[in-house]
């Protein structure tokens, strides 16, 4: 099961793009989640892991470049796809460039290419995720982790920065 974030200012889009989804893939392949404002949007990404990230370019308050900035420091290894009725050049390398966007998807879209990015984007994500494990499992091999150390590292994997205390220099926490 996958899991797909979706980040649209017009409802309408959203609900489109929801219902191009699950025509195209079933139920239990995707769960999907749709957000009209990035703030709240953001605030689930911190606390949830998604494959896919789907945002439109413009939205007021925050553009789509920006957002998908802040879900790369969030979740690196989110697949962050771009969806805008822009053609604009500057925009997509813009989105590419600073977002490190995925795959640029124009509005409206067509349901075969968007079925074959999600498929693209899902063997992707598939192979960054064993990349990842196959260079932990030859860290460890090289240099063995003490079971405390790899405790640590599984929290940290599941919620960022929870074993990162900041110290007050008279000895308390600071809360942030």
């Amino acid at each position: 099961m996958r899991r797909i974030l979706l980040l649209d200012d017009e409802k309408n889009v959203l609900a489109a793009l929801t219902r191009s989804l699950k025509q195209l893939f079933a139920s239990s392949e995707l769960v999907i989640e749709s957000f009209s404002d990035a703030k709240p949007a953001i605030e689930r990404i911190a606390m949830l892991d998604f494959d896919f990230v789907v945002s439109d370019y413009h939205m007021p308050g925050m553009n789509g470049i920006d957002f998908l900035r802040i879900v790369k420091e969030l979740r690196p290894d989110t697949i962050r796809l771009m969806l805008s009725a822009s053609a604009d050049f500057r925009t997509v390398m813009e989105a590419v460039n600073e977002a490190e966007v995925f795959r640029y998807i124009p509005k409206p879209w067509i349901a075969e290419e968007l079925k074959e990015i999600i498929e693209v984007a899902t063997h992707h994500r598939t192979q960054i995720i064993e990349d990842k494990r196959l260079a932990e499992q030859r860290r460890e091999q090289l240099n063995p982790v003490s079971p405390e150390e790899r405790e640590i590292r599984l929290l940290e994997d599941i919620e960022p920065g929870i074993t990162k205390v900041n110290w007050e220099p008279d000895g308390s926490i600071k809360i942030d």
